[in-house]
Formats: C-alpha cells, sequence, structure tokens
C-alpha cells in the first residue's frame, strides 16, 4: 500500500463502529497525533476539515455525489500545483495553507486511488460496518474490509439462515 492509499483508508476508516457505536478516531489527543502521523499540523482547524473531508469522501464512494463532491470542490478550490525540476524529474509542490493541507492531500489521494484502482474503492459490504477498503484481489470481488471480521461474521450469518431454512 503506499502513502496515497495510506492516508486515504486512513482517513476513510477513521470513524469506525466499536461494539455498535460510532467512534470517531479523529477526536482529542489521539486525533491530532493521527493527523500529525499523515503529515499534518493537527491543529483543531485541520482536525475539523480532515472530519468534513471524512464524510465526504464517504458519501462519494458510496454514491451520493451531491453534497459530496461540492464539499470536495471547496476543499481543492483555491489549492494550486506548482512544477518544480530536480535531477529526477518534475515534481509538483502543492501551495495550500497549513491546516488544509492534508485535506487537499486526502482528496488528491482519493483521486489517485480512483485512477489506479478504477471500481475498486468501496464501502463494505457489511451494513453493521463503516470501514472501505481498495479491492487487490485478482477477480476484483472483495466485499469487506476484512475477511477475519466482517467476511467472517456475514458468511457465518449466511450459512446459519441457509441451515434454519
Amino acid at each position: 500500500m503506499d502513502e496515497n492509499e495510506t492516508l486515504l483508508l486512513g482517513l476513510l476508516n477513521s470513524a469506525p463502529v466499536v461494539d455498535g457505536r460510532p467512534t470517531d478516531l479523529l477526536d482529542g489527543a489521539a486525533g491530532q497525533r493521527r493527523a500529525r502521523d499523515w503529515g499534518g499540523t493537527g491543529s483543531d482547524d485541520e482536525l475539523a476539515g480532515l472530519r468534513r473531508v471524512r464524510a465526504a469522501l464517504q458519501a462519494v464512494v458510496r454514491g451520493a455525489t451531491t453534497p459530496g463532491l461540492d464539499e470536495l470542490t471547496h476543499v481543492v478550490d483555491g489549492a494550486v500545483r506548482i512544477p518544480r525540476p530536480t535531477p529526477d524529474g518534475v515534481v509538483w509542490d502543492l501551495r495550500v495553507s497549513d491546516d488544509d493541507r492534508l485535506a487537499v492531500d486526502a482528496v488528491l489521494a482519493w483521486s489517485d486511488v480512483l485512477s489506479r484502482f478504477p471500481g475498486r474503492l468501496r464501502a463494505c459490504a457489511n451494513d453493521e460496518c463503516n470501514l472501505f477498503l481498495v479491492d487487490h484481489s485478482r477477480p476484483g470481488t472483495a466485499k469487506w474490509c476484512s475477511m477475519a471480521t466482517c467476511g467472517n461474521r456475514m458468511k457465518a450469518r449466511a450459512y446459519a439462515r441457509r441451515s434454519a431454512g
């Protein structure tokens, strides 16, 4: 998994359902550390922006493009990429405020993952789960965020229904 995929899935999956209750891994000191681990500032403004981007990306991945795309447009509005030649070729420097950089990086990571893995970014098929995955399987048929948790539960439930019927 590259850094774009890591950032994207880290953000999308930062609101898991734990013991039937939604949680927010971007809250408090732990959220600040997480944002700094991703290269951000960890400021309250940055975390608020990340929560908005997370909600918009989750909605778009689930197919609800409006208002998700409107929010993503708002996030990247004003961000500028400037080319800079290096001995290894051209690199693109992102010009955006420090508190907005990580949110813009997340939107760019989403775009990168979509272009490299078309149709393979999806929500977990378990309705009780709030996690997302990038399907790297050869046939492109992965449904669950984790076979060990959601996949096992869903298969066990299907087996129980077949056995009872």
